[in-house]
């Protein structure tokens, strides 16, 4: 379905993943995941991976720590992937939109 909606459509896509522990978090799958994209979504197509905290049905599992997400992003950038994002940790200068011409501040994440 992304890579239909990103080839085929005017849609605007962006692609948000909830990084759980011991769900979705290990190295292997976010780089599979990353090179999956790059390869069939494009580099282009904004990606969030955003930290989980524990709540309601989940009071189980703990909070994704900030260091996987960060981690999330280095493999982001591994795979060549242009618009990354962190989400629901305090990341400064990572969690912003820049410009890809002029390198200035579009969107400024809090």
């Amino acid at each position: 379905m992304l890579r239909y909606i990103a080839s085929e459509t005017d849609a605007w896509l962006v692609i948000s993943c909830l990084l759980i522990p011991s769900f979705n978090d290990s190295e292997r799958e976010i780089g599979s995941m990353c090179a999956w994209i790059a390869e069939h979504v494009g580099t282009r197509v904004p990606l969030h991976y955003s930290a989980f905290h524990p709540g309601w049905k989940m009071n189980d599992v703990p909070a994704t720590p900030s260091t996987t997400v960060r981690r999330a992003r280095r493999q982001a950038l591994a795979a060549r992937l242009k618009c990354f994002y962190t989400g629901n940790i305090v990341d400064a200068g990572r969690d912003r939109t820049d410009c890809a011409s002029c390198d200035a501040v579009l969107i400024q994440r809090n």
